[in-house]
């Protein structure tokens, strides 16, 4: 599988006129842990500014509790303070980080701009300890770019 290959479905997900945005997003989650062998759960959260919490949209993967992040706590939280992306090689060797599953070992948050600011992230765990790499990375900006244009 490559990145690249994937890039016209994201863009084709994302352009389907009849569908809400919601909808459109939790597709592309779908896709996206479907084709990525080592995407376990997919998600995006939106930040509220005002209350400085992040707030659990469209996802696929195993139920989570986590449905409000407050900023700073966690990597979600600290993505939503530092506006870069995070990636945890391994969840056990992380200070700051909220546990999910027992069965995640490894994740990557990257943040959602939209006209300059930070209104959310795409949220990835996975059930292999080091997997991300920087085309991971690059992947998941493009994602956001594309989502961005859904705000």
């Amino acid at each position: 599988m490559h990145f690249e290959d994937l890039q016209p479905e994201v863009v084709s997900i994302l352009s389907q006129p009849i569908k809400s945005r919601d909808e459109k997003l939790q597709e592309l989650c779908a896709l996206l842990n479907e084709k990525v062998s080592y995407y376990n759960w997919v998600g995006f959260y939106f930040a509220h500014h005002e209350t400085r919490t992040l707030h659990l949209g469209p996802y696929v993967g195993a139920a989570t509790d986590h449905t409000v992040i407050p900023f700073g706590k966690g990597i979600c939280g600290q993505v939503a303070e530092t506006n870069t992306n995070f990636v945890v090689p391994d969840v056990s060797a992380q200070d700051n980080y909220i546990a999910c599953s027992l069965t995640v070992k490894s994740e990557i948050v990257v943040p959602l701009f939209v006209r300059g600011e930070n209104i959310g992230q795409i949220d990835i765990d996975s059930h292999v300890i080091d997997p991300f790499s920087e085309a991971d990375e690059r992947f998941l900006e493009f994602v956001n770019q594309e989502v961005a244009k859904l705000f």
